[in-house]
């Protein structure tokens, strides 16, 4: 939980769960919080009343969010809740968390920030003095002060036979692309060393306002994903950081991204929903990509950029999944060497079309997939580890203990922070060599641990 001091303020209780799309919501809903004079409290009891902004994906998300709810009322009373679990229906139609915890003061679904400050302002009245001036920019933020999110569109046009996001979030709606850049250059000109794009669809951006030309800084720009990444590495290269790209569909427009990675305006990293690998299965999923057409876009991705690394998550036992089509997976995974991929077994989710498919899988035999996946996995990710040894590179510091004397733990530009793997310095070998966090360094790969790499301070 997120706490500011402000003397005397009333004191809202915060819980953010979910993806990183749910927390910038979060972010927006703490900014307008602190604009308007509220502080927030780390204990639900500390608090006047509490928000709780929940996930709704899948089943273990929904019980984690009902739970967290339960604890809130149970601790304080007063709870609003918010995200994407409260656009979920319940039985016989009715809102899932009222029929499950009737005394919530209000439900709002995701991207709400107007709904719950409206909640808010009901039952806690807002202070007469907001101190406007005292929020920064860039907002409050509740990821580490060198990186930060950044969201630049909502909702999403594909309908997944497995996904019930849309229904809770809507169809796509981009965000303006001055507006954007705007919130870019706050975050880095605030510190921000690592600028992390994300979306449902990030490949989408524009499509929904047919890439109509905005303006910023007084030029045109077209509402367009190479155009919006062409800004963004401009703005990072003016500020010595990082843009990384999230949730990027393999459209063919893609492509274009690839020369600014190989210039090194955006890290040569993409995040890519690849799901499966052979078309029927694509086909049951409802997936926007074709199967066979992935593999030869990443080789082009390849030879555009030989530095790219490409993660991606995938679905094992997808109702009528045959032994045939998981193989077909399996060499996918070798074939297009993917350097960090994750895999979940498939999970039916309440609304999902995909539960009404013929050939449900048993829970063993898509547990046992997913453990198939995931040994094949790790050996591609280990092999390509072990390739870095002697390698040096640049790294962003997530954590230095006494000023990197004792060592830290690090990135390079092929791990994202909370889903990648990270390198861990060893304790420098000079007292003059230090570290601290959100610095960049240059460390030479001395050895792998893991999924980690192991490195020393150049």
């Amino acid at each position: 939980m997120n706490e500011l001091n402000t003397m005397n303020a009333p004191r809202i209780g915060f819980v953010s769960l979910g993806c990183p799309k749910a927390l910038t919501d979060s972010e927006l809903i703490l900014t307008q919080l602190s604009a308007e004079g509220y502080a927030t409290s780390k204990t639900f009891q500390g608090a006047d009343l509490v928000i709780v902004n929940t996930c709704g994906f899948i089943d273990d998300a929904v019980r984690e969010s009902l739970d967290t709810i339960g604890e809130a009322l149970a601790e304080n009373g007063k709870v609003i809740v918010t995200g994407c679990l409260g656009n979920r229906t319940g039985d016989g139609g009715g809102n899932l968390v009222r029929q499950m915890h009737p005394s919530v003061l209000a439900v709002t679904g995701p991207h709400a920030t107007q709904e719950v400050m409206d909640a808010v302002h009901l039952h806690v009245p807002k202070p007469h003095d907001p101190f406007i001036d005292l929020v920064p920019a860039a907002g409050i933020k509740l990821t580490p002060k060198h990186y930060a999110y950044l969201k630049i569109s909502e909702g999403c046009n594909h309908r997944c036979s497995f996904c019930i996001i849309p229904s809770m979030r809507g169809d796509l709606v981009s965000r303006p692309i001055g507006d954007v850049l705007n919130e870019a250059r706050a975050l880095f000109e605030g510190g921000v060393k690592e600028l992390l794009v994300i979306s449902q669809d990030t490949s989408a951006y524009g499509v929904d306002v047919k890439y109509r030309t905005g303006f910023w800084d007084g030029k045109p720009v077209k509402t367009k994903m190479l155009d919006l990444v062409a800004q963004l590495g401009e703005l990072a290269k003016q500020h010595g950081a990082w843009v990384r790209l999230h949730y990027v569909y393999p459209y063919p427009h893609v492509d274009e991204i690839l020369p600014l990675m190989a210039e090194g305006l955006v890290l040569p990293y993409l995040d890519v929903p690849f799901q499966h690998a052979h078309p029927d299965v694509l086909k049951r999923m409802k997936r926007p990509a074709s199967g066979e057409r992935n593999l030869e876009r990443l080789l082009k991705w390849r030879e555009a950029c030989p530095d790219i690394v490409v993660r991606s998550t995938f679905i094992a036992g997808f109702p009528g999944e045959t032994e045939a089509e998981f193989e077909y997976l399996l060499d996918f995974l070798k074939e297009a060497q993917i350097d960090r991929a994750g895999c979940f077994a498939y999970s039916p989710v309440e609304g999902a079309p995909a539960n009404a498919l013929d050939g449900a899988l048993p829970d063993a035999v898509r547990e046992e997939r997913r453990a198939r996946f995931m040994a094949v996995a790790e050996a591609v990710s280990t092999a390509k580890l072990q390739r870095r040894i002697g390698s040096a590179m640049q790294v962003l510091v997530d954590s230095a203990p006494s000023m990197g004397k004792k060592g830290g733990v690090a990135r390079t530009y092929a791990d994202a922070p909370e889903i990648d793997g990270t390198v861990k310095i060893l304790p420098p070998t000079k007292a003059s060599k230090t570290m601290k966090v959100g610095d960049f360094a240059r460390v030479r790969i001395v050895g792998t641990s893991g999924h980690d790499l192991v490195g020393e301070l150049l």
